[in-house]
């Protein structure tokens, strides 16, 4: 790899350094970005957590979590041992700011180098490893904090978390994280909007019929059932990852892709959005969850049985119709949608155009699609562009409905690096792209916060749907109300 995309030396500090994301998510990308040669000899990654490890223990655990979160063809030995060699584990006590010394003696003989504090734990724990940072001298001017969501749980909270980071880090210093935005299908929105010209002259109410932004997950809560109790579906998926898709879709094109100009219009989209009434709360969102169902042909359980409370309500499924309130999309319903132990797993968004004005074609009424652009985040990455053609054959024009498809893998001949690996080399490079900033945190959180007051006011509960089936009722009304329908995409 050319030295070029080398980063430079860093002592990368992972809070919650024993848990699920460190293990499942963090390391895996650290150890094939060493894999690809662009971790520097002197680079480290330092676990700190109360778990009672010591380094040796620490690489033990992590070597068998590589094994397994690692595909075995990117595994292998001389990678492994000097990525293994790379970590060390201090003990750290968060509420203790006299358990602080390990991590001090860590850091205390690099002093100047590049840090990034990981925090991969609660957000109610920010403020006060932020705050022991400072007090105990290891955030300096040239460290980077990342933030994972979410920040807070309503508006006043997200204030709240921003406020006591801010105190000691700089804005420029601060990387709230949406591993959605490292996606490379997500970032080839962009070149795809702004560097070809023939999109950008439909890109508006004119042409477009309306966007569906979708998020299915086949799998239930599993061991995250504590956390989901307090977050949702509408914390956890809605007032990040789709609204930032809603953003990169909807927003005006910038001047030039800068460090701010892409943020700077990402919050104009935020700040447009269509403030949503109790009666718009009612008629425009769904809120579900997954009762007892099938899923891969065996029965699992509903929510309340994962999670073991039978009296909950929360939310494991969110649909809305949202709408942006400028010249560029005025008229153009958002349908946003996610939800979990539903009949597939897909991430997609679908373009879809307003059909054409008058059937020229002998016979062809009903029988043209319209043009859709859809967007494939996962299972498999890409893009079709849905167009209708002339079935080959004499007799007379039939229409037949064809793709123009864009697989990364086949096209590239290479599979595209996890959003984790990306956003991690952004974050030492000081490039915050994207990454969320402040305001279009508290932004998002303003518009999402009028759906909970909606929620709280009103005596409906979430629907419940079967495992395993593709979400409540009342989503289907939902856009069916609008003579549309929900985009079933590929499967996995």
């Amino acid at each position: 790899m050319s030295p070029a995309t080398t980063v430079e030396p860093c002592d990368f500090v992972v809070f919650g350094g024993t848990g699920d994301l460190a293990v499942r998510k963090l390391l895996p990308a650290l150890y094939l970005r060493d894999r690809d040669g662009q971790l520097p000899a002197e680079t480290r990654v330092i676990g700190a957590s109360r778990a009672g490890l010591d380094t040796d223990g620490y690489r033990d655990k992590v070597r068998g979590e590589l094994a397994r979160f690692v595909s075995g063809d990117q595994l292998d030995s001389d990678t492994c041992e000097r990525f293994l060699n790379r970590l060390e584990y201090v003990t750290v006590d968060v509420a203790d700011p006299a358990n602080w010394t390990g991590l001090q003696d860590c850091l205390a003989d690099r002093e100047g180098a590049i840090r990034v504090f990981y925090l991969a734990c609660a957000p109610g724990l920010f403020g006060p490893i932020c705050e022991n940072l400072a007090l105990n001298g290891l955030a300096d001017a040239q460290s980077r904090v990342v933030l994972e969501k979410p920040i807070g749980h309503d508006l006043a909270s997200a204030r709240a978390v921003n406020d006591a980071v801010g105190a000691v880090f700089e804005e420029s210093q601060i990387f709230r994280i949406d591993h959605y935005l490292g996606k490379e299908s997500v970032q080839n929105l962009l070149v795809t909007r702004f560097a070809n010209t023939f999109l950008e002259p439909l890109w508006n109410s004119s042409s477009i019929d309306h966007v569906q932004i979708n998020v299915a997950e086949s799998l239930g809560v599993g061991s995250r059932g504590g956390y989901y109790e307090s977050a949702g579906a509408l914390r956890d998926m809605l007032q990040n990852h789709l609204l930032q898709m809603l953003c990169l879709v909807a927003m005006e094109p910038p001047t030039y892709v800068d460090r701010e100009t892409v943020r700077d219009e990402k919050l104009k989209v935020l700040q447009a959005l269509k403030p949503m009434s109790p009666q718009d709360v009612e008629r425009c969102t769904v809120a579900g969850q997954y009762g007892p169902g099938l899923a891969d042909g065996k029965a699992v359980p509903g929510y309340q049985d994962d999670v073991e409370n039978p009296d909950s309500t929360t939310e494991t499924f969110i649909a809305v119709k949202a709408e942006i309130q400028n010249w560029r999309w005025a008229g153009v319903p958002f349908y946003l949608r996610t939800g979990k132990r539903m009949d597939r797993r897909c991430s997609e968004i679908v373009v879809q155009f307003k059909p054409v004005p008058h059937p020229m074609f002998p016979g062809s009424e009903g029988h043209s699609e319209p043009n859709r652009l859809v967007i494939q985040l996962q299972p498999h990455e890409g893009m079709r562009l849905h167009m209708t053609a002339k079935e080959p054959g004499p007799g007379g024009i039939r229409l037949k409905p064809v793709s123009l498809d864009l697989n990364y893998i086949e096209t590239f001949k290479r599979p595209s690096p996890d959003a984790y690996e990306r956003l991690l080399m952004d974050v030492v490079r000081g490039n915050p792209t994207l990454f969320m900033r402040r305001d279009e945190v508290e932004a998002a959180w303003e518009w999402v916060e009028q759906i909970l007051v909606g929620w709280e006011k009103s005596e409906r509960g979430p629907r419940r749907y079967p495992a395993g089936t593709n979400g409540p009722t009342d989503a289907t009304i939902l856009i069916e109300r609008d003579g549309r329908a929900w985009h079933e995409g590929v499967t996995a």
